[in-house]
């Protein structure tokens, strides 16, 4: 009887183990071929593991269910297999995609792109197709829903969303394909290249565009500022628009002409401006998401705008510990675009930035007299002596003008702390809490630092440099004032 019982329990083990042998033996190929061709499974794979898992376990107590489970568990490996050699043979190949939208686009300024799937396979694709995203774009929606049959094509549409300027490469469209028994998902990437310039955003310049046609530019800060010559320099006759002064009505061209002539009377021109954009670790700084340099960029083409608007000659050089582009000092409507393709892709550097290389690149290229404009942050003694030296300088060959951009958090500090050691009284700052303490403590370092920056602007002004002091996000309106400030009084 022994040797009978224990050739029963050999038996038995053996019959409870046959299942997890096969499914081992048959599976372990299917994820090591898997693995390789990154085919993941879906979870209706999943299930289907656990329904072989829960059955195998059920034959451990019902032996004589062994091969009604050898056959389920057989049926499902071998649908699994079937299914994952489908969608590996007929998706490797016959799937094209392509991608279309503007070259070019704005800061927060949605832009359309249009997706495009085409299929030369024998099988309906089934899943989900989504377009390459570089870090700072947000798509909307992010993929799209894909049913495609054979020899057919797909088009979505998407709005995409760029936080940051600069260049950028579109490398893939991305494919979530799912087998034709739903097994298995493969992923699948079409190489698809394409290149987007993001420039910051435009919208300004219309603005100000209007504004000026329809004479309400104090509506963004600009002063109006009174231009000798300008009721005086006659430059030509064109057509009365409902934005012109009445008062400039030429009445003998109007009934010689029969038609509304007005006269347009010009300002000085020709004159010169150079921007220098400190793009070192002084610009590195955040203020309402947008980095100094980008402040101090989206002001400086506000302020090309409206010189090469005037008449006037812009140029840029862009630098930090060497110089990274030069613009030259040009005239008409096709010099915005070199200064947009300058400056656009520009980025502040951790690396100590090199005055004395841009200031001798820029008298080495820039002989005649021109307004520069240097846009830099001053934060120790060592960058502030540098500005003040080098501006000072040049200050009677050219006319420069310095742009110092504000920390907002230290005048934040130093006014909280005013206004808390004001409220408490001298009697009771003994008693403050830990806190106050602190943020007491914190303001009058504050507003130390302030004070040695309002010796770096008197010691500018000392040296005939003129200076925007500005908070970086309110920097454009005193800047374009500065400017035409400089026009009025001929300072050039």
């Amino acid at each position: 009887m022994e040797p009978i019982r224990q050739t029963a329990q050999e038996t038995f083990q053996y019959a409870s183990a046959l299942p997890w042998l096969i499914i081992a033996a048959a599976t372990m190929p299917l994820v090591l071929a898997a693995w390789w061709t990154k085919i993941f499974p879906s979870r209706r794979w999943v299930i289907a593991l656990a329904v072989i898992a829960v059955v195998s376990t059920l034959n451990v107590f019902f032996p004589a269910l062994l091969l009604a489970v050898l056959v389920l568990d057989g049926l499902l490996i071998l649908f699994a297999s079937i299914d994952f050699f489908l969608v590996l043979v007929m998706t490797s190949g016959g799937i094209t995609a392509s991608r279309s939208h503007s070259r070019t686009g704005s800061i927060g300024v949605p832009m359309e792109s249009r997706l495009g799937v085409e299929n030369r396979t024998a099988i309906t694709l089934v899943g989900h197709v989504r377009d390459d995203l570089p870090d700072g774009f947000r798509s909307d929606p992010m993929d799209h829903p894909l049913r495609l049959p054979p020899l057919a094509e797909f088009s979505a549409t998407r709005q995409l969303t760029a936080f940051r300027r600069g260049a950028f490469q579109l490398h893939h469209v991305y494919l979530r394909l799912e087998s034709p028994l739903r097994f298995w998902r493969r992923h699948v990437s079409i190489p698809v290249e394409s290149r987007i310039n993001v420039y910051p955003d435009m919208k300004q310049m219309s603005d100000y565009a209007l504004l000026a046609r329809t004479d309400r530019l104090s509506l963004i800060g600009v002063r109006r500022t009174r231009r000798i010559g300008q009721d005086s320099d006659f430059e030509r006759l064109r057509d009365y628009t409902r934005d012109d002064n009445y008062r400039h009505i030429d009445w003998r061209s109007t009934a010689r002409r029969r038609k509304l002539t007005v006269k347009q009377f010009q300002t000085d021109q020709s004159q010169r401006v150079v921007f220098m954009l400190d793009c070192g670790r002084m610009m590195t700084n955040l203020c309402e998401g947008l980095s100094l340099l980008d402040h101090a960029l989206n002001a400086s083409l506000m302020m090309a705008y409206v010189a090469l608007h005037q008449g006037d000659s812009v140029g840029m050089l862009c630098f930090s510990d060497t110089v990274h582009a030069y613009v030259p000092p040009r005239g008409g409507a096709s010099q915005m675009n070199r200064l947009l393709q300058a400056g656009f892709d520009q980025f502040p550097r951790m690396v100590e930035s090199r005055y004395d290389q841009a200031f001798v690149y820029l008298q080495n290229h820039c002989k005649r007299r021109s307004l520069i404009t240097l846009a830099t942050n001053v934060i120790d003694e060592v960058n502030a002596a540098a500005v003040v030296d080098y501006l000072g300088n040049i200050s009677g060959k050219h006319l420069p003008l310095g742009i110092l951009l504000r920390d907002r958090g230290l005048f934040d500090a130093a006014d909280t702390a005013v206004a808390r050691a004001e409220s408490a009284g001298p009697s009771t700052l003994g008693g403050l809490a830990t806190a106050e303490r602190r943020t007491l403590y914190r303001g009058v370092a504050a507003a130390d630092i302030l004070i040695w920056r309002q010796q770096v602007l008197r010691d500018l002004e000392q040296r005939g440099v003129l200076c925007v002091d500005a908070f970086p996000d309110e920097l454009t309106a005193p800047l374009v004032n500065q400017y035409l400030e400089i026009k009025a009084q001929h300072l050039l």
